[in-house]
């Protein structure tokens, strides 16, 4: 998905003409940490609740404050993770959006940000979860695929972290089934280290024979 179809259109955009306490109150009133400011629809940068503070007299415009604008943005056809990126280096909960003519067309708010995040990694299916930590040399999709394909069933999502700590790379595997157990130890077996898995493990027949032997000891 690109950036251009995450846009919201209810965040208000501000011109330099806007006074202080305008601004500051659109962005209590849109839960917005910074707002957008453009002239003649063009992108002059974002404000932010922070360098609002610095001013004590509210009926001055946002024109004051405009060395403090941040000038950065994402183009409107790049895919929408480069959003999450922008909100981690400017810690701000709106991401605007710019076509190669340099036109504001909108922004991205992190909630909807979140939504489209969470589906795109699917969390909203069903399944289960393993975890794999393992050295980078020994890292194989192919592999990884045909260990879990062999117990019939399919990797929904996979995504790799590589972690500075350990310098070692954790593989997170969603499975199309909850019932993981069968899979969890086949990767045991061709010596994976599975660090985490979550699921419904699968103990009817445990339950079974042990339902058996307790009659079998009361003679029943």
């Amino acid at each position: 998905m690109l950036s251009s179809e995450l846009i919201n259109h209810n965040i208000p955009r501000l011109q330099l003409q806007d006074f202080i306490i305008k601004a500051k109150q659109l962005m209590v009133d849109y839960k917005t940490t910074h707002l957008p400011v453009t002239s003649e629809n063009k992108f002059i940068g974002l404000i932010s609740e922070e360098d609002l503070l610095d001013f004590d007299d509210e009926k001055l415009t946002i024109q004051v404050a405009e060395t403090f604008f941040l000038k950065q943005f994402i183009f409107e056809d790049v895919h929408f993770l480069n959003a999450i990126n922008f909100c981690n280096l400017h810690s701000s909960n709106i991401i605007p959006v710019l076509n190669h003519q340099q036109d504001f067309i909108g922004v991205i708010t992190t909630e909807d940000l979140l939504k489209m995040t969470g589906i795109f990694t699917g969390s909203n299916e069903i399944g289960g979860i393993i975890v794999l930590e393992l050295d980078r040399i020994q890292f194989s999709i192919s592999e990884i695929s045909r260990i879990v394909e062999s117990n019939d069933a399919t990797i929904y999502h996979l995504n790799t972290f590589n972690d500075p700590k350990s310098e070692k790379m954790l593989v997170t595997l969603h499975i199309n089934n909850r019932e993981i157990s069968s899979i969890v130890a086949t990767f045991i077996r061709y010596e994976y280290h599975v660090k985490y898995h979550f699921g419904v493990e699968h103990f009817e027949e445990k339950t079974e024979a042990n339902y058996k032997n307790l009659m079998n000891y009361l003679g029943i």
